[in-house]
């Protein structure tokens, strides 16, 4: 470049020292030809004038007097625009070196960061700075303009530049094309643009919605290989942000912006490439007002069942229900929002977590209900049972003997020892037979069987002749005591004829069991329907304590996992 300077200064000098002399022969011829007439002092006024004059046309023949005519004379004296200019580096021969096109934007905004398609736009503007030592056209200190601005239509060499992960992009051309092309009188060269782009942004969402995404910019040349063009960054601000662009991303906040090279080679050769780093940060106070606080206050809405009687089933089913549709369409509204991918979102747990306890809330209801029930139907054998005997009186028979009231086991007496027979705390189940064939099974001790002393036997009244038909033959044996047990393993019934007789000797015979083994069950069982629980009522109980403390156990170890971050 430098050389080519010199080589016009030359020029410029030449030309001004051959005008000069031409101007000097012409003097001097005119001072010799005059013969006298004038006097020596206009002499040298008209000399005086004549170099004046010699020197404005040399000065307007060798430098031209406005842009245009720099333009003109730049460009048409051989110059080809689609050849690179030489480099600057003087010690390399041949072309010396490649190009430095140094690089420096703008970045004016930055919006619609789209999550489904993974791009973002902005807009910025773009300066490239690069060296034609071909277009220079004066020196630091002459008079010339310090830069001439190219006009539409004047073209030149300019480096192809490209974005790598751009996807489109167009140039601003309202009202003019937003385009400037400086040159200065030293050969470097401004270029200015103002574009639109739409950038590839890959990110990574496992956190989301609490991330951080990274988003590139990328700069590299098309055609020529870091053998002829070589970018870098301007060493003083190479990246501008216009004034409050961090805080005015509608869901993000640009935390931070940073510059390297991401040169890369290919099959065709090694392309020098400039790279500019965002790190966007994903704005959690709308997430937080639109998805975790609805879907907490869903979860603990679905927990008002628990409070709500078992017997309220439209309440509990319709409360149940529309919490979890509710709830599956949240989360079908955020995952619309989201591109498919293989991995799980935070967003995806804390919404399947809100799935499941909504979901357990609804499933304990339909156990309640199923336990319920099941209680329902025992407690109705239970006390249809128990009713034979107080609807009758024959409870009061059975425990009373003095009783008026028909005994349900005629010719038989209890002994009043019976009801304060004290068992073991073996317990084992038995199965007792009732006069409606009905079965009932009940958990008593193993000391009122065969584990402990029989019960003292019945005494047998006066039978009358009606009551021939029973036959009893009973087997006495003695204990430490010499007191009279019956045994039962020697005890034989005669059968009636049927069917009268039939009936009357399995009542007898369930009578003969009631009072030889089981008569302090019916006690106990009368105790322990009153006192039992319900457990259908203990498992909403359980769960009014049990699913929030769940709840708040995931809380805590859910926001520690990701708020650390």
């Amino acid at each position: 470049m430098f050389s080519k300077q010199i080589k016009i200064y030359l020029l410029f000098s030449i030309q001004k020292f051959k005008l000069l002399i031409s101007s000097f022969f012409s003097l001097f011829f005119i001072n010799f030809s005059n013969n006298g007439i004038y006097n020596n002092n206009i002499k040298n006024i008209f000399i005086l004038f004549i170099l004046i004059i010699n020197i404005k046309m040399v000065n307007s023949r060798s430098s031209p007097s406005s842009d245009t005519e720099i333009l003109s004379q730049l460009l048409n004296r051989g110059y080809d625009w689609r050849v690179r200019p030489p480099g600057t580096n003087l010690s390399l021969d041949g072309d010396h070196g490649p190009v430095v096109v140094n690089i420096n934007m703008l970045i004016r905004s930055i919006s619609k960061i789209d999550d489904v398609n993974m791009e973002y736009s902005t807009q910025l503007t773009f300066r490239e700075e690069w060296v034609d030592g071909r277009l220079a056209y004066g020196l630091p200190n002459d008079q010339k303009p310090d830069h001439i601005i190219l006009t539409a239509g004047q073209q030149i060499w300019m480096p192809d530049t490209f974005f790598q992960n751009e996807k489109q992009a167009r140039k601003h051309e309202i009202d003019k094309p937003n385009v400037l092309i400086r040159i200065h009188k030293d050969g470097r060269i401004l270029y200015s643009v103002r574009i639109s782009l739409v950038l590839s942004c890959p990110m990574f969402l496992q956190y989301y919605p609490m991330d951080v995404q990274t988003c590139l910019i990328d700069m590299a040349s098309y055609a020529y290989t870091d053998t002829d063009i070589e970018y870098r960054w301007k060493e003083v601000q190479p990246v501008q942000l216009k004034q409050g662009l961090e805080s005015s991303l509608p869901s993000f906040q640009l935390t931070n912006v940073s510059t390297g090279y991401c040169t890369s080679k290919t099959n065709t050769g090694t392309y020098s490439c400039l790279r500019t780093v965002l790190e966007l940060r994903r704005q959690f106070s709308y997430y937080l007002l639109q998805l975790y606080i609805p879907s907490s206050m869903l979860v603990i809405v679905s927990w008002v069942s628990f409070w709500l009687d078992r017997t309220a089933v439209p309440a509990r089913v319709t409360l149940g229900v529309t919490t979890l549709l509710t709830m599956t369409t949240q989360t079908s509204g955020i995952n619309a929002k989201l591109p498919p991918v293989s991995y799980s979102k935070a967003i995806d747990i804390w919404c399947g977590a809100c799935l499941a306890f909504i979901f357990s809330a609804l499933l304990e209801f339909a156990c309640v209900t199923y336990i319920s029930s099941r209680m329902f139907y025992k407690r109705t054998r239970n006390n249809r049972v128990l009713a034979r005997y107080r609807g009758e009186g024959r409870l009061l028979s059975v425990f009373n003997p003095q009783s008026q009231r028909p005994s349900i086991c005629p010719g038989y007496e209890m002994p009043p020892n019976l009801l304060t027979h004290r068992p073991s705390l073996h317990y084992t189940p038995l199965t007792t037979q009732f006069m409606d064939d009905e079965i009932e099974e009940v958990w008593v001790r193993r000391a009122d069987i065969p584990n402990s002393p029989p019960p003292p036997i019945l005494k047998q009244k006066t039978l009358s002749s009606s009551d021939e038909s029973l036959q009893r033959n009973s087997t006495k044996i003695n204990n430490n005591d010499n007191k009279e047990y019956f045994n039962e393993n020697k005890t034989s019934i005669s059968l009636p004829s049927p069917p009268q007789q039939r009936r009357q000797h399995e009542r007898e015979q369930s009578c003969l069991l009631i009072f030889g083994r089981r008569l302090p069950l019916i006690g106990r069982l009368i105790r322990r329907l009153e006192a039992e629980v319900d457990p259908a009522k203990r498992a909403d109980y359980i769960s009014r304590i049990l699913f929030p403390l769940i709840f708040a156990l995931f809380n805590m170890a859910y926001w520690f996992r990701y708020l650390k971050l």
